[in-house]
């Protein structure tokens, strides 16, 4: 007779599962700290090229669109060469884009390399986010999901750090310039990530039966796929319209309108954000027990009502207090996409899927940038009544979105071949 052992769930996975999982997030860690230091430097980018604030707010929409550009090119790559390659190139290419937007001479310069870091952007979550679920063993991937995708708050927390210390000092141009570092990460990804099992069979057998598709873009809207595509791009959607509506805009509000501090922003900013991580850890765990939905619904039910309470009140306490607590709700609602949408979509087409879902989101939720900074400047709204309204009924849709999905905790990802259409 033999009893069975249970092994802890950070000993299942085998030391090449923790490189891959640890490559992703690096760069998904990276990439949020050079895509959201533009947020904290709108303003004075406004005021040195003599631009209003709402054609600034295009760069950042432009950055966004270019990110479904690069990840349905890297998506369509990885899914024909292997997801580690795609993730290096990703990688350096928003670095050295970050870094030469600070050297920029005109608007127009800045607005054309942060547009092109777009791609590179897209790219990395299109690889990275597919490598670590391949890699991760079922029994705790929503768990590791929420770590992964909670890095973002990471991210962002260490760039309102350096906006904090290092903005009087290097101004935005050093800001930007700053985040070319993150291509060091490749060098490590280069020697040390593999790539995951389930991928390299399945190629096998793609080879040895020589069916591929190879326009995995039209596959996922094949028959056979299309109603589960169309609701994930709704979902994906609402949930980045809810991001921007409460985190894009949030410092602009605080410093134009409130006349708050760099380092009085730091506060909110940085705690929110740490608690991000917390919170998609949290809800990742929730999702290894009680599903993917619940752990999407009832955060984002929670986050409703929390948000007038950080956005009509002035109070630096008040707001600061409840905005955090929105970190713990409406900033973890995110912790299962990397987990939901690499288990709703084959292997032979699982990163080009999750790339163009994903991506496809932060379109329509850039949109909301440009929209609410019109309302709040241009209509002489103010912030606060547009962010609330955003975010809001975005939550809403969310949750509608998430319950007409299906639940996909505990499936296994195989090397099944699904072949052409």
């Amino acid at each position: 007779m033999t009893a069975e052992v249970k092994v802890a769930w950070w000993r299942e996975p085998t030391r090449t599962q923790w490189y891959a999982f640890v490559a992703a997030w690096l760069g998904w860690t990276l990439d949020a700290f050079d895509f959201t230091i533009f947020l904290l430097i709108m303003v004075p980018i406004s005021q040195e090229f003599g631009v209003p604030l709402t054609a600034v707010t295009m760069v950042f929409a432009a950055t966004l669109w270019l990110r479904l550009v690069g990840a349905t090119a890297a998506g369509w790559l990885a899914d024909r060469v292997g997801r580690k390659n795609p993730l290096i190139i990703s990688i350096l290419w928003y670095s050295v884009c970050n870094a030469v937007a600070g050297l920029s001479p005109s608007f127009g310069f800045l607005l054309f390399w942060r547009a092109l870091l777009g791609i590179g952007m897209g790219a990395e979550w299109a690889t990275g986010a597919v490598l670590a679920m391949e890699s991760w063993p079922p029994r705790s991937r929503g768990f590791m999901s929420g770590i992964l995708h909670g890095s973002w708050g990471i991210g962002f927390a260490l760039s309102a750090t350096a906006y904090a210390l290092l903005f009087d000092h290097v101004g935005w141009r050093g800001l930007l310039i700053i985040g070319v570092f993150p291509a060091l990460a490749c060098v490590w990804i280069r020697f040390y990530v593999q790539e995951p099992d389930v991928w390299s069979d399945n190629k096998r057998r793609q080879d040895e039966t020589r069916q591929r598709p190879d326009m995995p873009l039209r596959t996922i809207f094949s028959a056979r796929l299309r109603g589960n595509t169309i609701s994930a791009c709704f979902w994906v959607a609402s949930g980045f319209c809810a991001y921007y509506s409460t985190w894009a805009l949030f410092q602009t509000y605080l410093r134009t309108q409130l006349n708050w501090t760099p380092r009085q922003i730091w506060w909110p900013l940085f705690w929110a954000n740490i608690i991000v991580v917390v919170g998609s850890a949290i809800w990742g765990y929730v999702a290894d027990i009680w599903g993917r939905r619940p752990a999407i619904i009832i955060p984002a039910g929670i986050a409703f009502f929390l948000t007038p309470l950080y956005l009509l009140p002035v109070n630096f306490y008040v707001v600061t207090t409840f905005f955090v607590l929105q970190g713990l709700f409406g900033g973890s609602i995110y912790s299962q996409n990397p987990s939901y949408l690499s288990e709703r979509f084959p292997t032979d087409v699982r990163a080009t899927a999750s790339g163009f879902v994903f991506h496809q989101g932060t379109i329509v939720g850039g949109l909301m940038v440009p929209v609410l900074t019109y309302f709040a400047v241009d209509r002489h709204c103010g912030f606060a009544i547009p962010m609330l309204v955003g975010t809001m009924v975005s939550l809403t849709l969310v949750i509608i979105a998430v319950s007409r999905g299906p639940e996909t905790k505990g499936k296994a990802l195989t090397a099944v071949v699904q072949g052409p259409l």
